[in-house]
């Protein structure tokens, strides 16, 4: 399996699309938090990693305090720096989890949120769980809450099927980074359809690699 430690390492790279990925991540994430401004607002990231697509945009804000998010990460090292992380920028709304995102038991207590963060995880399953996956959305999100996701474009190219199992799912598109020069797409999708609610004990997906 992936050592996620060392494929965090790719991210020193400022040029690597990895890197880049990250940038166009953290735009939609400030953009997203300059709409929902002031109100307070909930987050849940699913496969975290370290946190630092959302922590580090946190810890450049002043209205940082109005956010409450819960990060899922299984790898203890990851949950531990991102830990370290919202504890050195004051971040007092976050809670790491140690936990298996592609369990929905893993998200009890942390949804339903306003932002629902799938980055980095769409492109680690098979194509059919991450139609499924798509499908269990609804359980996570508050009426007109925000999905952020990631996929490579590599052939064969899953991104539009994405967006149109989106589309089926009660989601509206709000924007679709996929730059020319790289694989990364990033998607931001506003729910408009009916909550519903979490179904405990069910295995959303698992990654394979």
């Amino acid at each position: 399996m992936t050592d996620w430690i060392a494929w965090h390492r790719q991210y020193d790279d400022q040029d690597s699309g990895l890197a880049r990925r990250l940038r166009a991540v953290q735009a939609e994430i400030g953009a997203w938090l300059d709409e929902t401004a002031p109100a307070p607002v909930t987050v849940v990231s699913a496969c975290a990693g370290d946190g630092r697509d959302l922590l580090q945009v946190l810890a450049e804000r002043d209205d940082s305090h109005r956010v409450r998010a819960t990060l899922l990460e299984y790898d203890r090292r990851n949950v531990e720096r991102a830990a370290r992380s919202a504890a050195a920028a004051a971040l007092g709304g976050i809670e790491v989890r140690c936990a298996d995102a592609g369990l929905a038991d893993s998200y009890s207590g942390a949804v339903p949120a306003d932002l629902v963060m799938m980055c980095g995880v769409f492109g680690n399953v098979d194509d059919d769980a991450v139609r499924r996956l798509v499908g269990t959305l609804p359980q996570l999100c508050r009426p007109g809450a925000t999905v952020l996701w990631t996929r490579h474009r590599r052939p064969p190219d899953l991104t539009g099927q994405v967006r149109r199992w989106f589309d089926g799912a009660g989601f509206e598109e709000v924007s679709y980074v996929a730059p020319a020069d790289h694989v990364y797409s990033v998607g931001r999708h506003r729910f408009v359809g009916e909550p519903q609610q979490l179904t405990g004990r069910a295995r959303w997906f698992e990654f394979n690699r």
